[in-house]
């Protein structure tokens, strides 16, 4: 006599529910208290970090959040994804020299961004090996080319899965990170719509500064002196549309009271302004 199925054996542990109705936070719960209010469609499968196998959502009904492992060519890269609900856009962030999706000033740029109805993902560009390597020698973190390769892949998944394909897309570089950002841009002129860069060296892109169709802000610190000048040399050889903020008494890490305050509200007004429902995909 054969055994009757078990409806559980049929849905992932991973499985989330998007139901409205009923809040719950992964299917398997649902089909534990036989709910009523769900359908198929609003169970969205999660596996190794691949969002989007189940129905596409244009539209979360309630927030989403996920650590996620971004695939690209043989490595796997740790991420952390946040989508609000009805978010218009996502904002994936380049982390700069030295720093991971842990750092507390994107976490919190992230947060704010966010609360703007805007959907984020901060990943590590580099695997824990390439990490440990780059403390010793600094050298992976300079490279360009290497960085925005990374992003490129990061991209790549983002555009590839329902849950994020149809949200408009922008960039958010910190130090290095930043001129990372704007290389990986030229790949993508009609994907990204807006880029900004905090403390960040967008001079490191020089050689391709001239391409970035994306409309790009830099935000420097008023007491970051050198940078001040290596952003205003790329800030010139930006031909697409552009703003540079100085923010008074910043430094570098923009640790000073309230100061990163400032850089959260000019990003989330840019990134608001241009992948806003008003930009259109």
């Amino acid at each position: 006599m054969n055994k009757p199925s078990n409806p559980l054996d049929k849905v992932s542990r991973d499985t989330v529910c998007t139901c409205q109705e009923c809040h719950h936070d992964l299917a398997r719960d649902c089909i534990k208290l036989k709910c009523t209010c769900c359908k198929e469609d609003t169970h969205s499968m999660i596996l190794d970090g691949m969002i989007g196998y189940g129905t596409a959502h244009k539209k979360f009904e309630k927030d989403f959040k996920d650590e996620v492992q971004v695939s690209i060519d043989s490595v796997k890269l740790e991420g952390n994804i946040f989508i609000p609900k009805n978010a218009h856009g996502i904002v994936l962030f380049a982390h700069g020299s030295g720093s991971s999706r842990h750092s507390p000033r994107n976490k919190y740029v992230a947060e704010v961004l966010n609360k703007a109805g805007l959907a984020t993902l901060l990943i590590d560009l580099l695997t824990q090996e390439e990490e440990k390597i780059d403390d010793q020698t600094s050298h992976l973190r300079y490279d360009i080319d290497f960085l925005s390769q990374r992003l490129i892949g990061a991209t790549d998944w983002l555009l590839k899965n329902n849950e994020t394909k149809s949200l408009n897309m922008g960039y958010f570089g910190a130090s290095t990170g930043a001129a990372a950002a704007l290389a990986a841009a030229t790949h993508y002129p009609n994907e990204v719509k807006a880029i900004v860069s905090r403390g960040g060296r967008p001079d490191l892109a020089g050689p391709v500064l001239h391409k970035v169709k994306s409309p790009t802000l830099l935000i420097v610190g008023g007491n970051d002196y050198p940078v001040i000048g290596m952003n205003q040399e790329a800030f010139d050889k930006l031909k697409t549309e552009k703003k540079m903020v100085i923010v008074p008494g910043a430094t570098h890490l923009f640790e000073e009271r309230g100061t990163l305050e400032v850089v959260a509200r000019l990003a989330a007004d840019w990134f608001s302004i241009h992948l806003g429902k008003q930009s259109g995909k």
